[in-house]
């Protein structure tokens, strides 16, 4: 057996059945990062409450996205899968590493500022402080490594910031300065062709979806915006379609449309079915995996359970570390 390459963090918001979006941008890395690190994945439950009106579908958005990452490959076996809430040693930490940190910094972040245009009528404390419970994520499990997104950066870099922070205070070597993996993925768009997929825009396609949901949300998207007619020559590199045909269509398959496309040998209304069929055999096994599990939710539960019993032993660990460095009683 290969030697793991250190611990790798990550945390999502409970958002319910996940889209291709999720899966390209965050899922499909969870898997693969689970085979070379000691992996701990969380559902990051507290933070969904700084945006949240109502937590009616918390339980249930929670168990629908467990179930994809379970049917799309993530092992709890080879990972710790969580809730957040269930290891109370994270707002212990929050509290204690929000004494380190300058409250202008926190509302000079890009992203608090985005969340205050995007809800001005819920700027909570919670929005404000949600970098450091991010870094308490982080460090609480000792993680070296955070797989994000480019717009994610800043944050990683101050929880570096809060680390440098703490241990300077307090003379101590305690808290790990994460390092940032890029994810390679480059923005995936919705069925819209302009934003970035979201539930919230409602341009996201499910993995989840039953075929002919699929179908129909394929067949709702934009293709090449200067094109108007079957006989009119097509661009494929600017068309969101053709982009996600080379992810989930066969090599030869995409050389075809390419050529197709670009001499209006194929229309945009049969290059969007061939998608469709393309993408719902893709999908295929991960649906009868989820439906599977779907099954037995008391068993997700379980792992979830198990998973937080883990969680929570290298949270005291580390717990114990941090109150002594301090000199707490």
């Amino acid at each position: 057996m290969n030697p793991k390459k250190g611990r790798v963090f990550s945390g999502a918001r409970p958002t319910g059945r996940q889209h291709l979006g999720n899966y390209l941008g965050a899922m499909k890395n969870y898997v693969a990062l689970q085979q070379d690190y000691e992996a701990v994945y969380c559902v990051v439950d507290l933070h969904a409450l700084t945006t949240l009106d109502t937590t009616q579908n918390l339980k249930s958005n929670t168990l629908d996205m467990v179930l994809d990452w379970l049917a799309a490959g993530m092992d709890p076996q080879k990972a710790i899968i969580f809730i957040q809430s269930h290891v109370p040693q994270v707002t212990e930490l929050h509290t204690i590493l929000s004494m380190v940190t300058q409250l202008g910094k926190l509302t000079d972040l890009p992203t608090f500022k985005e969340k205050v245009r995007q809800q001005p009528h819920n700027v909570n404390y919670g929005l404000v402080g949600y970098p450091v419970l991010m870094a308490s994520d982080i460090v609480l499990y000792k993680a070296d490594t955070v797989p994000v997104g480019v717009d994610q950066a800043p944050h990683i870099e101050f929880t570096r910031e809060i680390v440098r922070s703490f241990n300077f205070r307090y003379n101590t070597t305690v808290l790990i300065e994460p390092q940032m993996k890029v994810t390679e993925f480059p923005k995936v768009l919705g069925i819209d062709g302009q934003q970035k997929m979201g539930k919230s825009l409602d341009n996201h396609i499910e993995m989840a979806a039953t075929q002919e949901e699929t179908q129909k949300r394929v067949m709702m998207m934009v293709t090449d915006p200067q094109r108007q007619r079957k006989s009119d020559p097509g661009n494929p590199d600017v068309c969101n379609v053709f982009t996600m045909h080379k992810i989930f269509s066969h090599p030869e398959e995409v050389a075809s449309i390419n050529k197709e496309c670009r001499n209006a040998g194929i229309g945009c209304v049969d290059c969007k079915k061939i998608f469709a069929k393309n993408l719902n055999e893709k999908l295929m096994p991960f649906r009868d995996k989820r439906a599977e599990f779907e099954k037995n939710s008391d068993q997700v539960w379980d792992i979830l359970s198990d998973g937080s019993r883990r969680a929570r032993v290298i949270a005291e660990e580390t717990m114990i570390e941090v109150r002594a460095a301090i000199g707490l009683p």
